[in-house]
């Protein structure tokens, strides 16, 4: 089990990632593709994956094992800046750093699995080290996140809706309380399942949540208690539409005024009778558009307690606040690009 201990300082430093990690995305989707579990979320995913991928796998099998620890420096803060910045901050790692988790991973491993021999050049510092592992990321990423990164995005915001709707209702506590079931707030304590067990105190430094949709089962920290404390949580996986379909038919039904104001109304999120009150439409009505919104790949909807809680998502949200051209450039990109790792179901 892990047990973060919070201060009163803690809870007022208790703050939301402002969008997915791409590095985070990157190395948990890692795991992803060597289990066989979640099928009806990653099932699909991991078969399109498979097919796009040229030998990272082999690679970055080297540092990301199947279960257990993987290197700190592999997932930077910087990972929040997009993957271009995130790369260039992990080749700024110092040596000595790298070279000190090198050595942690190494330890973990069975005797008869050593560190690759080019990870040697990675704990030296040496470009041809960095080279291959940036190489590796960068190709990994282009194959199995990049083509869903939309879709990613949607569930991320989604998830920090409701938080946020959490955090204004009851402050930081209810924040915390709202968690998914694998993290559970007991004042002054969030309690997580987690495969060790461990307590991490923080100090007054806060926490960053972080919502990501290949982390799956138990919420992951870093190794480190130096490092900024960031705990990385799954978002809720909800039956979902695979993508945000083509316009055949979907698109088109958006057309008239009532519906314009259904999705103006849900704005930053908002309930299905909020969206009835701020659209002035009766409760149907507003449940009815909704379900048309989000079939046409508009909006999510996420269930939270009792409540129904709906969200733009990017093409959404590109829908009401660019207009119509918009709409359209997002629209004419590649289809592979916009394909979605989810199918129907929800695991846990």
């Amino acid at each position: 089990m892990l047990r973060i201990h919070f201060t009163g300082a803690d809870l007022a430093g208790v703050r939301m990632a402002a969008r997915p990690d791409v590095l985070w995305e990157t190395v948990l989707s890692f795991h992803r593709l060597r289990d066989r579990r979640g099928a009806l979320v990653y099932g699909e995913w991991r078969s399109q994956t498979r097919a796009r991928l040229n030998g990272e796998t082999r690679l970055l099998g080297g540092l990301v094992p199947a279960r257990g620890y993987f290197p700190d420096f592999l997932t930077p803060p910087q990972g929040l800046h997009g993957l271009d910045t995130a790369l260039e901050a992990l080749r700024a790692t110092p040596s000595d750093r790298i070279h000190g988790e090198l050595a942690l991973l190494a330890a973990e491993r069975p005797a008869a699995a050593p560190l690759p021999s080019w990870t040697a050049a990675l704990a030296n510092g040496r470009p041809e080290g960095f080279s291959r592992l940036l190489g590796a990321l960068r190709g990994y990423h282009r194959a199995a996140v990049e083509p869903y990164w939309t879709y990613i995005q949607a569930r991320v915001e989604a998830d920090r809706a409701v938080r946020g709707r959490a955090l204004l209702d009851g402050g930081a506590e209810e924040l915390l309380a709202s968690l998914p079931p694998m993290l559970r707030w007991r004042s002054p304590v969030l309690e997580a399942d987690y495969p060790v067990d461990r307590d991490v105190h923080l100090d007054g430094r806060g926490l960053l949540l972080q919502p990501s949709y290949f982390c799956r089962g138990s919420a992951v920290m870093y190794r480190d208690p130096e490092l900024p404390p960031v705990l990385v949580y799954p978002v809720t996986h909800t039956e979902a539409p695979a993508a945000p379909v083509e316009p055949d038919g979907s698109l088109g039904r958006l057309v008239g005024h009532t519906r314009s104001a259904v999705l103006k109304a849900i704005g930053h999120g908002g309930t299905t009778s909020e969206l009835a009150r701020r659209a002035g439409v009766s409760l149907a009505s507003a449940s009815q558009h909704a379900g048309v919104l989000r079939d046409a790949g508009l909006v999510v909807t996420l269930r939270q307690g009792s409540s129904v809680l709906h969200t733009l998502t990017p093409l959404g949200a590109a829908l009401l606040h660019g207009g119509a051209q918009s709409l359209m450039r997002e629209q004419r990109r590649p289809r592979a690009r916009d394909r979605a790792p989810v199918a129907p179901g929800t695991v846990r």
